[in-house]
This record gives C-alpha cells, sequence and structure tokens, in this order.
C-alpha cells in the first residue's frame, strides 16, 4: 500500500457463534438480549444449492449438514447463529491465548441489570463489574457467558467513547 493512499474504515456486517443448541440460543439471544430474528432455525444441507456450494468453499466436502439461524441487533450487526452435529465445547472456554476471536461486546447501558439476567437464563458472570474512570465517568464493563460457554462483554457505553479518552490511563 503506498503512503498516499488511505484505508478508510468499513462497517461490522456479523459474528458467527456455535451453539449445541440451536433453538435454546435464538431464545437467549432474543429474549434475554433483545436481538432481532432475521431468519428462524433452518437447515442447511450439502448439495448444489447456493447456500450447500458457500458452505462447501468453507467446510470443505463432507460437511453434510448444518443448523443456524440469523438474528440483528438495533443496530443492524447480524448475528449468525450455527448447530453443527457433532460439535463440541473446547477445554477451556475463554481460550484467550489462542489466536483468533475469543469474545464480542453488547452494549447496554444498564451492565448490571443485563447481567443479572444473563445468569437468571443459566449465563455466567465471569468478574464483577469494573468502571472504566472511576468517580470521574459512569462507563461500565463486565465479562459475561451465555448458556452454551460463548464470553462476551457487556458494555455501559459506546467503543469509541469508553477508550478515546484513554481508558488505560
Amino acid at each position: 500500500m503506498s503512503q498516499t493512499q488511505t484505508t478508510t474504515p468499513r462497517s461490522f456486517s456479523h459474528i458467527g457463534l456455535s451453539v449445541p443448541d440451536l433453538e435454546a440460543a435464538v431464545a437467549f439471544y432474543s429474549e434475554v438480549l433483545g436481538f432481532y430474528v432475521v431468519m428462524p432455525p433452518s437447515e442447511a444441507v450439502e448439495d448444489d444449492s447456493a447456500i450447500g456450494q458457500m458452505c462447501t468453499d468453507v467446510f470443505g466436502p463432507g460437511w453434510a449438514r448444518l443448523r443456524i439461524a440469523h438474528l440483528a441487533t438495533a443496530d443492524g450487526i447480524g448475528i449468525e447463529i450455527f448447530e453443527f452435529p457433532d460439535n463440541y465445547a473446547p477445554a477451556e472456554r475463554l481460550e484467550h491465548r489462542r489466536h483468533g476471536t475469543f469474545h464480542f461486546a453488547v452494549q447496554d447501558p444498564d451492565v448490571e441489570g443485563l447481567a443479572a439476567r444473563i445468569v437468571a437464563a443459566g449465563g455466567r458472570q465471569r468478574m464483577p463489574v469494573r468502571h472504566y474512570y472511576p468517580g470521574e465517568k459512569p462507563y461500565r464493563m463486565v465479562y459475561v457467558e451465555d448458556p452454551f460457554g460463548i464470553v462476551f462483554e457487556l458494555y455501559s457505553h459506546s467503543y469509541e467513547l469508553t477508550y478515546s479518552a484513554g481508558a488505560y490511563a
């Protein structure tokens, strides 16, 4: 890339999650987090259809079938939820030393209330709610898990507001 060329930020489209029970995951993410169900649970099979060919491109031949649902956040970010046959949970739920994605974040002004709803729905709060800028700004965060062991964060304020003033200073 030349030094005169600039790269503009891209928008985030969606994230894919793998779960052991698609219906339970759709219920959790729609009822507890309030995400919209864009496409209810359905099945994709390894065949010559467009989705079948696309999945073969991604997963390789022999994937056979999967179940999938599509949800969306209030700001239009997609949550693609997969249930693969013979799926399994990782030995360590938060594999933070493994390269790749290890969490995502959801924003809600009532971090404490949403964390309590997650726990009541079978999830887990992994830490106490922490404050960025204690005594100065009301910015808070907490790591949680859904009932399927997927780790994510709750933020009270936007990413830009939280970090633009130097949250680690």
